[in-house]
């Protein structure tokens, strides 16, 4: 299910580098967010709209601000930029992640976390190589897209305290909408049928790659899993190559790769961290508390 998800989510990213190609970026964005909403509606319904009882609106309205402009910016940066770089780079989500949570959440870091945060930041600088060759806006606007990203994440690690995930999630599209509807209005041109079928594909990889995370998560360990989560890379090399001539070079690999080993640690360093607290909790006689939503959640 783990290697399921990667590949959904390399097939959505190509699409959207397909669809990129004839309607704007920004446009793809608002209808990835309308048809991930009428797949979400059925559930929203069964619940008696019991998802929309919260508790939080300010923070939900906070994680769509960020949620929102974060996926303009990926889907406009998948239009100029390889898939295998963009995949790359999309990888240092969980160490901006780590440092918003120290930042924003007050958490402790200790000089493990902290060495596996400058590696990964050295294996973005691999893949950018400033100096050595220009640095265009495709990839600053993945890292600016993963910096809005980890705010996201963020936000969410405090809604899970209190809001269940279809409520997390209702709101994410309740919010999303209107906000990439907006701003696609201003660039809008009428898609044609075969377009609007490539942007209903691009919702349904989308859940289905959601979909496929999740259960991962829930049948399997972080450790055991994370690892296939590298294949992300692997796919979008073999679809890039395949379906745009697109060739990544060697420096992607090393710093992807790097970036990856980086951001795999964290990410199992704060699984062991949650699990002691978990265990702790449950030892003294209380209720464990809610799980804190892991750094490798994928990008929607």
């Amino acid at each position: 299910m783990m290697a399921g998800s990667a590949l959904c989510f390399c097939v959505m990213h190509a699409l959207v580098a397909k669809a990129s190609q004839e309607v704007p970026p920004i446009e793809v964005a608002f209808f990835r967010n309308l048809f991930g909403f009428l797949v979400l509606l059925p559930a929203i319904v069964r619940s008696r709209f019991v998802a929309f009882k919260t508790t939080k609106l300010h923070l939900h309205a906070l994680r769509g601000a960020l949620n929102s402009t974060s996926m303009m910016m990926f889907f406009t940066a998948l239009a100029i930029t390889p898939l295998a770089e963009a995949t790359a780079l999309s990888y240092t989500a969980p160490l901006f992640m780590t440092i918003g949570a120290v930042l924003v959440l007050h958490e402790r870091i200790h000089v493990r976390r902290m060495v596996a945060l400058a590696i990964g930041f050295l294996g973005a600088l691999v893949v950018l190589r400033p100096g050595m060759v220009p640095i265009g806006l495709g990839p600053m606007l993945v890292i600016g897209s993963t910096v809005l990203w980890a705010g996201s994440m963020l936000d969410i690690k405090i809604l899970a305290r209190t809001d269940s995930s279809l409520t997390i999630a209702t709101y994410m599209v309740v919010f999303l909408m209107p906000i990439t509807l907006v701003a696609a209005l201003f660039v809008w041109q009428w898609p044609t049928w075969e377009q609007l079928g490539i942007m209903f594909l691009i919702g349904a990889c989308g859940s289905a790659g959601h979909m496929l995370f999740t259960e991962a998560f829930r049948h399997g360990d972080t450790t055991a899993l994370m690892p296939l989560d590298f294949t992300k890379l692997i796919w979008a090399s073999i679809i890039g190559f395949l379906f745009f001539g697109q060739m990544p070079d060697m420096w992607t690999w090393i710093g992807g790769t790097v970036i990856f080993a980086s951001a795999t640690y964290l990410s199992y360093r704060e699984h062991q961290i949650a699990r002691r607290a978990r265990i702790a909790t449950q030892t003294a006689g209380s209720p464990a508390s809610p799980d804190t939503v892991a750094t490798e959640l994928p990008r929607s």
